[in-house]
């Protein structure tokens, strides 16, 4: 009886003296070396740190709003504006009065966010279109470091869920930047223009490929340096309320293009 015991325990013994000290079939985890993104970008980079790492998509921001949101009503034609900061500070209403435009935009996300949330915040709203509008924060890589491939890739993703739930799909141009005024200084170190550029014609070739409808805002908006005119954005980055103005009519063609 001893021995049979005793058995076992030298096997387990043998295998453990034989086993790696830990299985890991991925590379080991690289360690970053934290950039100083300043005195306002630091802080709220910290304070978001905690909640990402629960939910990277912040699914939650949305959620009590969407399950309170009524199905579309018989012949409604809702529309769900997905994106940044610069959707989120879109007032549908106020230049779209009267149409079922939904905002679904979150300050600071990057495609890889947006796609979290795409079956929540855009599916599960049951609309007959979506507009796609992000990129300018992968560039910048405050949320998360990104290759144009993967942000491409990302976009095309949201646009396969789109397709395969029957919702029309309009992609939009990455807004110009500028860096004219005092609080822009540093954006085109961040926000390469020649970068964007690139990320545009992709956008652009992916909408041709597919049938997509194609809302582009940096024909529109942007000067004979091919930065945003300095009348439509404070920042270098967000339109004022002359911008979204000039935006207004390029996304309307694009939706009824996309609905027709």
């Amino acid at each position: 009886m001893i021995r049979r015991a005793i058995l076992p325990l030298l096997a387990l013994t043998l295998i453990a003296a034989t086993e790696p000290p830990h299985y890991q079939s991925s590379p080991e985890r690289r360690t970053v070396v934290e950039k100083d993104w300043g005195q306002w970008l630091g802080p709220f980079r910290q304070t978001l740190e905690p909640s990402l790492m629960e939910d990277f998509g912040e699914r939650y921001l949305y959620a009590p709003a969407d399950a309170a949101l009524p199905p579309p009503a018989p012949g409604e034609k809702r529309v769900v504006f997905l994106g940044d900061s610069i959707t989120d500070l879109w007032n549908l209403g106020t230049y779209f009065p009267g149409r079922p435009f939904i905002n679904r935009g979150v300050g600071s996300q990057v495609t890889a966010q947006m796609l979290l949330r795409f079956q929540q915040d855009v599916v599960a709203l049951h609309p007959k279109a979506v507009v796609i509008l992000g990129g300018v924060n992968d560039v910048q890589g405050f949320m998360q470091q990104e290759t144009p491939d993967g942000i491409i890739g990302n976009v095309e993703a949201m646009a396969d869920i789109a397709d395969a739930h029957g919702i029309k799909v309009v992609l939009c141009s990455i807004l110009p930047v500028n860096n004219y005024t005092p609080q822009a200084q540093e954006v085109l170190k961040e926000r390469h223009p020649e970068l964007l550029r690139q990320l545009n014609a992709r956008l652009r070739a992916l909408a041709e490929a597919r049938g997509y409808a194609y809302a582009d805002y940096d024909a529109v908006l942007q000067d004979g340096h091919g930065l945003m005119a300095a009348p439509y954005t404070r920042d270098g980055i967000h339109p004022t309320a002359a911008g979204y103005a000039r935006m207004v009519p390029v996304v309307t063609a694009a939706i009824d293009r996309a609905l027709r």
